[in-house]
């Protein structure tokens, strides 16, 4: 038996089929599924073999489909199995199938659910990537809970799995954010200038106004004095002062970043900085490659829809064939002044990314991206080396944040957002992950803060923990009754469980046994919600056996009077704990041992 239920059903369906059907081809055989049965009345799992079968081997979907329920039923882990619909075969297994799972659980312990289904492929997850010019937000947030929880679910999936930071620091808005910070620094020594002066004079304004800068002028005063700015303190020549006030400034932000990450118990392996890649040649390359396979030109778009010719100036740039590749118009990677767009230099990101062995991409970005989605992706299988090379878009929709019912006040230190440092102040860094992780990602959110601290079925958070908590609970106390015995894991998972056979413990061991399957799906969907989700069903299932054993005392977890049956209960519970364990770590979340 193997830790996958699932794939040990399908090996013995595959089985079945190829000997009834010898002639059934691997590339068929390949498309077989067993997939758990919406209601419990149809079985336990259900097979699609049949209806695969069928065309090929030229006979009705129905008459393969009583053939192989016929001949599954001579197999002793099967006490049912029957057609049903246009081809499908329902099966019922035994109970002895579901229970012997159970000492699987025990003896893998937290590492259960773990797959080799990406055989150590090399995956690059780029998350968060916001522009350092600020503490992040709770804009960003989604995003980095939605990439650090999918880059573990990957691993849990068997990938070799890089957790990427893409720094925008080559752009306009660090040069705004480096007039802002010069504000702040200049207020630090005492300038005599209004704030409305400055941003007049400057050619970006204030762009940047929060007072999360004002110890960034003050540190830059400190370790520079008063070299930086004229004797009248009023606006130096930027070309005195501006790149170091930038470099200054991207580093201080950076830190904040770092810090606002930590808080929440992000971490990446990798920060890319694109002013570097830039200067290191990154978009020279990109640019010789596509050009060498004729991938660019000279030329001029037709006007964007809605542009009438006052409006627009027909320019010509260089434009990349992304209609080769899938794009609904070839996109312009340099402008008619010369300089790059930014798609040229994201292309060149991720050229970067394939030069370093990532023929596997996914790029975590917010909805508004959503427009850019098919140029990249363009530009990935332009460059691609082999048909492998592959890039994946995760789209994070925003988040509301309510409190009281109402919008959440924005921060005053940011000054027009609400920062993520206040959003976990407010609950804790794993309330905000599980709740991020409670819807799918492309799906607009509600953030209530009251219903994320209440105690209550409706709080997925609570009522995840409020499970495993139960399930330590109930261990402590067998851990104090000398006469159950060892009730470690490793003895629980040498104890008789032929007792496990009510519907309710039967129901909460068909979920546990269903993890490792639900890894592999989410996995290869992208999805890490999916977690959440699976979470959320288990503690349902183990609440409904602790309330059924409230009225049916035969379904008590601990009996003294009856040892035996006791210790198979524990061990159910002892099973569940792990997998609940296993699942919050996926999504980043500390279990609880108690609830206070």
């Amino acid at each position: 038996m193997s830790a996958n239920l699932f794939t040990d059903l399908r090996t013995t369906v595959l089985g079945t089929i190829a000997s009834l059907y010898p002639t059934l081809g691997t590339e068929h055989l390949a498309r077989i599924e067993i997939t758990p049965t919406r209601e419990a009345a149809h079985g336990d799992v259900a097979t699609n073999a049949a209806l695969i079968a069928a065309k090929p081997l030229g006979q009705k979907p129905r008459d393969i489909a009583d053939a192989l329920a016929a001949a599954l039923r001579d197999n002793p882990s099967v006490t049912k199995a029957e057609p049903a619909g246009p081809g499908f075969v329902n099966l019922t297994l035994a109970p002895a199938l579901w229970q012997s799972q159970l000492p699987v659980i025990l003896q893998t312990g937290e590492a259960f659910g773990a797959s080799t289904l990406g055989q150590g492929a090399r995956v690059n997850v780029e998350y968060v990537s916001a522009n350092p010019t600020g503490p992040l937000t709770v804009g960003h947030c989604r995003g980095a809970v939605v990439g650090d929880a999918l880059a573990s679910l990957l691993a849990k999936a068997g990938y070799a799995v890089t957790r990427e930071y893409y720094l925008n620091d080559a752009g306009a808005q660090v040069i705004a954010l480096a007039w802002s910070v010069y504000w702040r620094y200049l207020q630090t020594l005492g300038t005599p200038m209004t704030e409305a002066e400055f941003a007049a004079a400057t050619p970006t304004g204030l762009q940047y106004p929060g007072d999360y800068l004002l110890p960034v002028g003050a540190q830059l005063a400190e370790r520079h004095g008063p070299a930086l700015a004229t004797p009248d303190l009023t606006i130096a020549d930027p070309a005195l002062w501006l790149d170091t006030v930038r470099d200054f400034a991207v580093a201080a932000m950076m830190d904040l970043v770092r810090a606002d990450l930590a808080a929440l118990h992000v971490h990446h392996d990798v920060f890319t900085s694109e002013a570097a890649l830039i200067a290191g040649g990154g978009v020279i390359r990109a640019e010789a490659a596509l050009r060498a396979r004729g991938l660019l030109y000279e030329g001029i778009l037709e006007p964007p829809k809605g542009k009438t010719p006052e409006d627009w100036e027909p320019r010509e740039q260089t434009l990349f064939r992304a209609t080769d590749f899938g794009d609904d118009v070839d996109r312009p990677v340099r402008k008619s002044d010369g300089s790059n767009t930014y798609f040229f230099n994201d292309i060149a990101n991720h050229a970067d990314k394939m030069a370093r062995g990532f023929d596997q991409m996914i790029d975590v970005w917010g909805a508004d991206h959503g427009g850019y989605v098919k140029r990249m992706q363009s530009a990935v299988r332009a460059l691609a080396a082999n048909a492998e090379a592959r890039l994946d878009i995760v789209l994070c929709q925003i988040v509301r944040v309510l409190k009281d019912g109402v919008p959440m006040r924005m921060s005053k230190r940011a000054g027009t957002y609400i920062e993520l440092a206040d959003l976990i102040d407010a609950v804790g860094p794993d309330v905000v992950r599980f709740i991020m992780l409670m819807r799918k990602s492309d799906a607009q959110m509600e953030f209530d803060l009251d219903a994320a601290v209440a105690q209550t079925r409706e709080n997925p958070v609570f009522y995840v923990q409020y499970a495993h908590a139960r399930c330590r609970s109930v261990l402590r106390a067998a851990a104090g009754m000398p006469e159950l015995g060892d009730i470690s894991d490793a003895s629980l998972a040498t104890t008789s469980l032929v007792s496990l056979t009510a519907p309710e413990e039967l129901a909460l061991i068909r979920r546990l046994a269903s993890w490792p399957r639900l890894i592999e799906s989410a996995a290869l969907a992208r999805e890490p919600h999916r977690i959440g989700f699976f979470l959320y069903d288990l503690a349902g299932d183990f609440h409904a056996l602790w309330n059924a054993g409230r009225t049916e005392t035969t379904l008590r977890f601990i009996q003294t009077e009856a040892p035996e049956p006791t210790r198979a209960r524990l061990a159910l519970v002892a099973a569940t704990a792990v997998v609940i364990r296993s699942g919050l770590a996926v999504m980043g979340v500390a279990p609880a041992e108690e609830m206070r």
